[in-house]
């Protein structure tokens, strides 16, 4: 079988935003090697749970998360983690999710620049990820068409998808948040990476199973 990459990520996960460039350069570097990101579910409460919840620890953690990795949170973004008590937001990860088991139906090749498009719309631009209207400038971008697209995401099909996703993720024994894997035969996956991790190191591990792939 094709070795194939297992990107386990969640639209409101920081580290995996500013994972985000790692995964872009490794399929720009192996564009032979089909990448399949799936969603963690990483914020899935009974009930809708403020950001003020997290916002403290955010308020922290996302400058560690710019310093290690490069990336930069945007102004709207951090007005809610700023402002928690003026902020609207309710985080939820099903219906990011939903979008991108939507979109890989259209573009299965381009999961990793959608995911962090997603990333992107969130953690810079300020948008609620939990608001149908969040996603409408993407439908643009990739010339979906909008009536097509919230069809499909108000039907179960796809958040069984989503939700199948999440199951998954829980069988490969992920525990956080960004991680890549891969698989190698039916049974047998190599860990190669579990948190962030840069993109030399990344490469390195995935060129020595590569390689040993090819003498095995």
């Amino acid at each position: 079988m094709t070795p194939t990459l297992f990107y386990c990520y969640d639209a409101y996960c920081g580290w995996c935003y500013g994972f985000s460039p790692v995964m872009k350069k490794i399929q720009e570097q192996y564009p032979q090697l089909p990448i399949e990101v799936l969603s963690g579910g990483m914020i899935l409460p009974e009930e809708p749970v403020s950001i003020a919840a997290t916002a403290g620890y955010i308020q922290k953690a996302y400058k560690t998360v710019e310093e290690y990795t490069g990336i930069t949170f945007g102004p709207d973004y951090l007005w809610h983690i700023n402002n928690p008590d003026l902020s609207d937001w309710f985080p939820h990860s099903e219906k990011p999710a939903i979008a991108l088991c939507i979109f890989k139906e259209f573009y299965p090749d381009q999961q990793v620049g959608f995911a962090s498009d997603l990333q992107y719309a969130l953690h810079f631009e300020g948008r609620d990820l939990t608001d149908d209207e969040a996603y409408r400038h993407l439908l643009e971008k990739y010339s979906i068409h909008p009536e097509t697209f919230y069809e499909k995401l108000k039907s179960d099909t796809y958040k069984e998808q989503a939700y199948y996703e999440f199951s998954l993720v829980k069988q490969l024994q992920v525990t956080g948040y960004p991680c890549v894997l891969i698989q190698i035969s039916e049974t047998k996956f190599h860990l190669l990476a579990r948190g962030y991790t840069d993109f030399d190191t990344l490469k390195s591990r995935l060129d020595n199973v590569l390689n040993e792939l090819q003498q095995g």
